[in-house]
């Protein structure tokens, strides 16, 4: 069992689903943080200064008595923090979009400049092993011949 448990978590796919995990896990976090103190803010700004995180509908007001001692707590939506998410969302989508996008063209590319190289080998046809050995006997031959001449 221990070593089919071994065999399971050593092998290359799982390692480097691990690391994408932890990679995406943190990758989240700086969206999430682009999102929340950057993009979100700016926005609030352009439209009259909204809170995001403040958005909400109010179904039942809070109840105070009369010492102003909360009796009842407000009940509402809270939708500003799904809009955030929503834009959360899309950055992380967008990100990745591009990221895939990316290695399946160079992919791609690698496939292409792949297929060029073995063409070129194609190309140039390469000698047989008992044509390789005649060339060298020829070419020993020669060298023989040219030793023996009288200079």
């Amino acid at each position: 069992m221990w070593k089919e448990f071994k065999e399971f978590a050593f092998k290359g796919n799982v390692i480097d689903m691990a690391i994408g995990v932890i990679i995406g896990g943190a990758f989240g976090k700086i969206v999430s943080s682009i999102v929340d103190d950057l993009v979100m803010p700016a926005i609030g700004y352009l439209l009259a200064g909204i809170n995001f995180s403040d958005l909400k509908i109010v179904l039942a007001p809070a109840v105070y008595d009369a010492a102003g001692v909360m009796t009842s707590p407000e009940s509402a939506i809270m939708y500003g923090n799904f809009v955030q998410q929503c834009v959360d969302f899309l950055i992380i989508a967008v990100c990745v979009f591009a990221a895939v996008k990316f290695i399946n063209k160079a992919s791609v590319l690698g496939k292409k400049k792949e297929a060029e190289e073995k063409e070129k080998e194609a190309e140039t046809p390469a000698l047989s092993t008992e044509a390789e050995l005649l060339a060298e006997i020829r070419d020993l031959l020669a060298d023989k011949k040219d030793e023996s001449l009288p200079e």
